[in-house]
């Protein structure tokens, strides 16, 4: 049993060996085969592929150098730097017409501020006309462009109606920018401009105060005459304005009831007087002398009033007090802030008690507060 059970056993065992024998022998050659199956493969596809790459590297510089896409390439380039040279035309013109691109700016930016200000004047007209020509129901500002902006489209219309012609533009262009404070408004002048032409029409205004201040004097002997209770006190602001000094609100609004009847009621005054008023307070001085005063003077009245509204002299902005002294005959040029508020003030303490009666005060109240005044003196001499 023993020994059969042995040569089974041996005989298993030489069975298994001879199985794997085979099977590595097979799987060992088969792996080299398959390894050189895979290297032989792989070699064999390299110069195919580097063939392939060659062949679509040409045709890509064939489609790229052909004729149709240089001719596409060289429109491109052309239209592009064509294009970049209109885009910067303007500073091509201004390297080599720089008067002439500055004419036209000025014309350009002038023409559109001057129009945005007619639409304005035409909404503030409506305005106006809804509330029975009330100005109370109008800003500073906007009282100042509804009395200014007419002015200002009597002065600029026939520069441009005659532009408007054929032709014509190259001839009145030119003349208006040589001449601007004739011709134009100050939607077209410069910043430097708009201060030498405001020292200049207040100069030519403020030539015209000794005339009225001496249009007074000559009638304190009216009131003398008819024993006017105002007359002392009249004559001691003329004596004060004589002597070199002003007299304050307080005092001028004693004076008030002389200005209410004649010889200072606006209806009592001379031809001349009223002409120099005009003058002082740069007003043409043809017909309807009187209505353009009262005018003048219920427009200003109203100016003041829309001040205090707002808040006071003291919450205006520096350009708008200079604005407001220039219009009123005082050339606040070197002025410090708190000097035009304090005049101002004055000015609109004086302004605010007048009506329709002493409506006259208010026009001769450039006499009372700037007559003597350092800065009016310094521009004048």
């Amino acid at each position: 049993m023993s020994l059969t059970l042995l040569r089974t056993l041996c005989r298993h065992q030489q069975h298994v060996l001879q199985q794997r024998q085979p099977v590595s022998f097979v799987g060992s050659s088969g792996i080299r085969g398959a390894i050189r199956f895979q290297s032989t493969a792989g070699g064999g596809d390299d110069p195919k592929q580097d063939s392939n790459d060659k062949q679509s590297t040409k045709e890509r510089l064939a489609a790229k150098y052909s004729r149709e896409n240089v001719k596409r390439n060289v429109q491109g380039y052309v239209f592009s730097r064509f294009f970049d040279y209109v885009k910067n035309y303007d500073k091509v013109i201004e390297k080599k017409f720089p008067s002439a691109v500055h004419v036209y700016r000025v014309f350009l930016v002038g023409v559109r501020d001057f129009f945005n200000d007619m639409k304005k004047l035409v909404k503030i007209t409506k305005i106006v006309y809804s509330h029975d020509n009330d100005l109370r129901c109008l800003t500073r500002k906007e009282i100042e462009l509804y009395y200014q902006m007419p002015r200002d489209m009597r002065k600029v219309a026939p520069v441009l109606l005659i532009s408007a012609l054929p032709f014509a533009n190259y001839v009145i262009f030119p003349l208006a920018y040589m001449y601007p404070r004739t011709l134009l408004t100050s939607h077209f002048w410069s910043a430097q401009q708009k201060l030498d032409f405001t020292q200049i029409d207040l100069r030519n205004r403020l030539l015209y105060n000794r005339r009225v201040f001496r249009c007074m004097q000559s009638k304190l002997d009216a009131l003398r005459k008819t024993h006017d209770p105002a007359y002392e006190k009249f004559a001691y602001i003329l004596g004060l304005l004589g002597s070199g000094l002003h007299p304050t609100s307080e005092e001028i609004l004693e004076v008030k009831e002389v200005f209410q009847r004649p010889p200072f009621h606006l209806n009592s005054l001379s031809s001349s007087h009223l002409k120099y008023l005009c003058k002082l307070h740069d007003i043409h001085a043809g017909l309807l002398r009187r209505f353009r005063l009262s005018e003048r003077a219920y427009v200003v009245h109203h100016m003041d009033m829309a001040i205090k509204r707002e808040g006071g002299v003291h919450n205006m902005p520096i350009e708008s007090l200079k604005h407001a002294c220039y219009l009123r005959g005082l050339n606040a040029n070197n002025m410090s802030a708190e000097s035009m508020i304090e005049w101002l003030q004055e000015w609109v303490k004086v302004s605010l008690i007048v009506d329709e009666d002493c409506i006259s005060m208010l026009l001769h109240l450039p006499i009372f507060l700037t007559y003597n005044h350092t800065n009016n003196w310094i521009l004048i001499h």
